[in-house]
C-alpha cells in the first residue's frame, strides 16, 4: 500500500494483527519516526501500536497522533484556552485551561519533532497538555521542528494507555493523523499495542 498515515490507519482499523507492506508518501509522520524512506525490499516486520479513538460516540482510528484542541504548530495568540479535564489511566493529569492535548504513538506532526520520546511500538502513548501563555506560543512554535520546546513549565508530559479528555463547555477541534475530524466535547484515546505488523 502507498500513502499517508490516514491511509494506513484506514487499512488496518478492521484488520488488527495483519501484516501490512507500506510505501509511505512524503507526508507520513509515522514513517519518519520509524526511519522509513520509501520503497525497498521488504526484509523486516515491525509491530506497531495504534490509537483507538472515541469522540462523542464516534469511533475513529489513528496510527500516529491525535490532537484535541488546536495543534501546537497552529496555536496563535488568539487561540482560546478552554477548561479541559484530562485523565490518564484513571488519574487526573490536568484540570484547567489548555489549548491542546496531544496523544501520540509516534513522534512527528507535519514533520515537526513534537513528541521526541514517541515510539510507535512501546505499547504506551505519550501525552502532552499545552497550557502555554499567549505570549510564549510563538516561541514554542519556533522550537517545535527540532523538538527543543521541551521541557516547558506549561506543557504537561506523561505516558499512559488510556486518555480521557473532556471540555468544560462546547466542542473542541479534533485532528487524527494530521486530518481534521468533527469537533467533540469528550474524547477517549486507548492504545492498541502491536495493532499490526509493518513490513519494511
Amino acid at each position: 500500500m502507498h500513502g499517508d498515515d490516514a491511509t494506513l490507519a484506514a487499512a488496518v482499523r478492521d484488520h488488527l494483527g495483519s501484516r501490512v507492506e507500506f510505501r509511505p508518501d512524503g507526508t507520513s509522520d509515522l514513517a519518519r519516526a520509524l526511519g522509513l524512506h520509501g520503497a525497498g525490499d521488504a526484509t523486516l516486520e515491525l509491530p506497531v501500536d495504534a490509537l483507538r479513538v472515541e469522540a462523542d460516540g464516534c469511533e475513529l482510528f489513528a496510527v500516529n497522533m491525535v490532537v484535541v484542541g488546536v495543534a501546537p504548530d497552529r496555536a496563535r495568540w488568539v487561540t482560546r484556552s478552554p477548561g479541559l479535564r484530562v485523565r490518564v489511566d484513571e488519574r487526573v493529569a490536568h484540570d484547567g485551561p489548555a489549548t491542546a492535548v496531544v496523544v501520540a504513538s509516534g513522534q512527528y506532526l507535519r514533520g515537526s519533532d513534537l513528541v521526541p520520546r514517541g515510539h510507535p511500538g512501546d505499547g504506551r502513548a505519550e501525552i502532552q497538555v499545552y497550557a502555554v501563555a499567549r505570549g510564549q506560543r510563538s516561541g514554542v512554535r519556533r522550537r517545535l521542528p527540532q523538538g527543543v520546546h521541551l521541557p516547558h513549565p506549561d506543557i504537561t508530559q506523561t505516558t499512559g494507555r488510556r486518555v480521557e479528555i473532556r471540555a468544560d463547555r462546547g466542542s473542541l477541534p479534533l485532528e487524527i493523523d494530521g486530518v481534521p475530524a468533527p469537533a467533540a466535547a469528550r474524547v477517549t484515546v486507548a492504545v492498541v499495542p502491536g495493532a499490526f505488523l509493518l513490513v519494511v
